[in-house]
């Protein structure tokens, strides 16, 4: 997969978009998923921030609050981060359809595909920092946009697990849509800036 890194590819269309697309499952990964206990009894056997982020807001985004949808958008924005990554370690682009929506869906899908079918698969690290950029007027669809850090990009034989090569690190920015649909978040579009 030659855009695995941010800042590579500074042009338009599908490789550009699969390098975005990489970028935000890289950067997820590499901050984790942090523990959201305020530890209140919870009943239910969770334990602190142990189960996965809210795949969704029990009201429509109009009817929040701001700051409620702006938690909920960039929890979900970590989550595809999160599955991002583990898509490309496994070669299984299924987990996806969780947490992404068509065109930006379909594009990473086939990326993974492309790359099972070379026999390769990748890991890397990312580190994000993402904030909400702007909103559409009916509040179902927000911007989020993050300076993304790649620290390290490796390719691996599927086969051998040898190294086979890798990617220098660096940071770009990265914009991604998110969109409410069927009662949660999901990316379905991503955009690769400049340099941060």
């Amino acid at each position: 997969m030659r855009a695995r890194l941010i800042g590579l590819f500074r042009d338009s269309g599908p490789a550009r978009c699969a390098c975005l697309a990489l970028v935000l499952t890289v950067a997820t990964a590499a901050c984790g998923r942090s523990s959201s206990s305020d530890g209140a009894f919870r009943p239910s056997g969770t334990f602190g921030g142990a189960s996965a982020p809210p795949a969704a807001t029990a009201a429509p985004p109009s009817a929040l609050p701001t700051a409620q949808v702006d938690r909920v958008v960039l929890q979900r924005y970590r989550e595809y981060q999160r599955v991002y990554k583990q898509v490309y370690e496994t070669n299984d682009p299924a987990p996806l359809a969780d947490v992404a929506a068509d065109p930006l869906l379909s594009t990473v899908t086939e990326d993974v595909e492309r790359t099972k079918a070379k026999g390769e698969f990748w890991r890397f690290t990312n580190v994000l920092n993402p904030k909400i950029q702007g909103r559409s007027t009916d509040g179902t669809q927000v911007i989020v946009l993050d300076c993304v850090r790649t620290l390290g990009a490796y390719r691996y034989s599927a086969k051998t697990g040898e190294r086979l090569g890798s990617l220098p690190g660096g940071t770009a920015l990265y914009q991604v849509f998110m969109k409410y649909e069927a009662g949660t978040w999901k990316a379905f579009k991503a955009t690769l800036g400049k340099k941060c």
